[in-house]
């Protein structure tokens, strides 16, 4: 199992979770498969990134 990283980082974790919840309705609009696991994390700075297993 590999993590693919989102490349930005966002300063809350609500930023993040909006783009979570992105990835998981819109993936089908533009013809790719859902990621089987997408997960928030908080870098050792402390910002919140996005992280998925395709």
């Amino acid at each position: 199992m590999r993590w693919v990283y989102w490349i930005r980082l966002y300063e809350t974790k609500f930023q993040a979770g909006c783009l979570v919840s992105r990835m998981e309705s819109d993936w089908w609009v533009y013809g790719y498969e859902s990621p089987r696991e997408i997960e928030v994390f908080q870098s050792r700075k402390g910002r919140f990134g996005v992280r998925y297993v395709p």
